[in-house]
């Protein structure tokens, strides 16, 4: 179930949002340091992380899904946020050289069907980067973030989705170790906890992120459909009995 956008929005606000969107931003700075001239599409609810690409890319879009909503962003200029259907997005094939999904694959009703239309409007060459919370990590386990809804993934349990689904993983970061405590003192740590985090226990990051491309020798599946017409009809014999039983013999010979 996707998270509304009225508290996605009302939790980067809070002192606990502002530092998980910068503990995040710059680990997506970490795995795209260069994006110039290039088409980037924010997917989910990404908008947090894209106004530092916004001066280099070519272009920049923010799609949002129908179940979440949208909200007009950026706040000055023009709108360049639209709301979507999350398996039918407004884009011709090989439109985009990168896609980031931001709280959307834990959230997806058919992650099938939004990673292939993500295989699709990416170029041959394009990246994929999918930013989701850590199973292992104490953020998943809090529902007073967005982090806590929808369904966690360990990197293992991620990439292997990816795998599935036409994309080859290419990249795993980490990033969020600081525990979800709306503390002043906690929150001002942040920095020295990700970098004790990154040393000491990698693995209880609070989201998971990884960078793929797309398998171009993968082909897309007939719909379900056309393999049922595929099949040969299975023919299941029935007992002789059966066809005999309205035909019993009365006691006096009569049937």
């Amino acid at each position: 179930m996707w998270p509304d956008v009225v508290d996605l929005r009302e939790f980067y606000e809070t002192r606990r949002g502002q530092v998980a969107r910068h503990m995040v931003r710059r680990a997506v700075r970490s795995v795209w340091p260069d994006v110039t001239g290039q088409r980037l599409l924010g997917l989910g609810f990404a908008a947090p992380y894209l106004r530092q690409f916004m001066g280099e890319s070519e272009r920049v879009l923010a799609f949002m899904p129908a179940s979440q909503g949208v909200m007009h962003w950026p706040t000055e200029g023009p709108g360049l946020a639209s709301l979507v259907e999350e398996t039918d997005l407004p884009l011709p094939d090989y439109a985009v050289d990168r896609v980031l999904l931001v709280h959307g694959l834990e959230n997806a009703d058919s992650l099938r069907g939004l990673l292939r239309e993500i295989w699709r409007v990416l170029t041959g060459d394009g990246r994929l980067l999918v930013v989701v919370p850590n199973r292992r990590g104490i953020w998943a386990r809090s529902d007073r973030t967005p982090l806590g809804w929808g369904h966690p993934y360990s990197a293992a349990q991620l990439s292997r989705v990816l795998r599935d689904n036409m994309f080859t993983p290419t990249r795993t970061e980490r990033a969020l170790y600081v525990p979800p405590i709306d503390n002043y003192t906690f929150l001002r740590s942040a920095p020295a906890w990700e970098r004790m985090g990154v040393r000491f226990f990698p693995t209880f990051s609070g989201v998971v992120m990884i960078e793929s491309g797309k398998q171009l020798y993968a082909g897309a599946l007939k719909p379900a459909k056309q393999r049922r017409r595929l099949g040969r009809p299975v023919v299941v014999s029935l007992p002789q009995t059966a066809g005999r039983l309205h035909h019993r013999e009365t006691p006096d010979g009569r049937r």
